[in-house]
């Protein structure tokens, strides 16, 4: 480290002594006349010339000889004072520019780790896929099953898990490129194409893309029965201008879902927001999605409670209360899936990855 840290106060005397004889140059040139009265003369000259050969036509010569003559003479009506050199400062502007580099390698090594030893890439690599995945940082997750797919070849599952890693590491866009590789192993999978669509809202800052709607629309195909995509398809053309059509849409969700499913309340209080009235005394006091979201996610809890043998759900549960972040429900909902699949490596992998996404803002 020590090494770098010369070669790096070298190179930046270097630069410091590049800039210091640029402006000695500069400074042998102090007192001379201003340029840009000469410059538009030459400019005029020029144009004279072309319009002499014929590359220029007479019309064009007559209104740009005007205009570089409107400026010769704003130039030569405001001439600016020639430049003087200030000699007095060249010694000190010399040491602070020699001592620069001295000073910063002398606080490094008084303040930092000149004896550290440098840390490939690869070792680091090595280290965290040695360690305990729970003890890894989401960006060193997203490594480790990056370098595993590489080794073993990937499947949708490994992809999946690939994107709840980058999500959580805060990079929608390699959590996109994740899924749309699961795709391609797999396109019938509606739920990839649901989490494709729900990735691209995060890359959207929650609008629907496009994109999204695209993803939304293709996991209809595969099971028409999806909420989150059918809210946000109708989110979708709402935004679109088609105001009916999505009201209609969000009116068939409501009518299918359970009289008790929270969702049906959260999709009624969107309905509500949308056209402007008060939310029903029924639903829950926030509107629009968040109130969707949170009511999917007590569905998905309550869910879970009949059917607890469902990891993936354990995840997205996980995942769910960490981005609205309720840190209680989401440690209630992580210590239950640990317990329940404590022989299972790869869902304890997934479930700590969903627990550390960060919350939404």
């Amino acid at each position: 480290m020590i090494a770098f840290w010369v070669v790096a106060g070298v190179l930046s005397a270097a630069c410091a002594g590049v800039i210091l004889s640029s402006a000695a140059r500069a400074a042998t040139r102090a007192g001379a006349a201003d340029p840009t009265t000469e410059l538009y003369r030459r400019q005029l000259r020029e144009i004279d010339d072309l319009a002499d050969r014929g590359l220029i036509p007479e019309t064009e010569r007559t209104t740009t000889h005007a205009e570089a003559a409107r400026r010769l003479l704003a130039a030569t009506d405001n001439q600016a004072q020639a430049w003087t050199a200030d000699t007095s400062l060249r010694k000190p502007v010399l040491v602070v520019a020699a001592l620069t580099p001295l000073l910063a390698l002398g606080c490094y090594i008084a303040v930092g780790s000149p004896g550290l030893p440098d840390q490939p890439f690869k070792s680091r690599v090595a280290a965290w896929r040695a360690a305990e995945p729970a003890t890894l940082t989401p960006p060193e997750m997203a490594v480790v099953l990056q370098e595993l797919i590489k080794e073993r070849g990937g499947d949708p599952e490994a992809y999946g898990y690939l994107a709840q890693a980058e999500m959580a590491s805060d990079n929608p866009s390699g959590a996109a490129r994740a899924l749309r590789r699961a795709i391609e192993l797999d396109p019938n999978r509606a739920d990839l194409w649901e989490g494709l669509g729900e990735v691209l809202l995060v890359e959207a800052q929650g609008d629907v893309s496009p994109q999204a709607e695209r993803a939304f629309l293709e996991a209809l195909k595969h099971d028409p029965k999806l909420v989150n995509a059918r809210f946000h398809v109708g989110r979708a053309r709402i935004a679109a201008g088609q105001r009916d059509v999505g009201l209609a849409d969000w009116r068939a969700l409501v009518a299918e879902l359970p009289t008790g499913d929270p969702r049906r309340a959260a999709v009624q209080s969107a309905i509500a927001s949308a056209e402007g009235q008060a939310a029903p005394a029924a639903g829950p006091a926030l509107g629009g999605q968040l109130a969707a979201v949170q009511g999917m996610v007590a569905s998905l809890a309550a869910r879970l409670e009949d059917n607890p043998d469902d990891e993936e759900g354990w995840v997205r549960l996980v995942r769910s209360y960490a981005v609205l972040g309720d840190q209680a429900n989401r440690d209630a909902a992580l210590a239950k899936a640990r317990t329940k699949y404590a022989a299972n490596p790869d869902v304890l992998k997934a479930l700590d990855l969903a627990a550390k996404t960060e919350p939404m803002r």
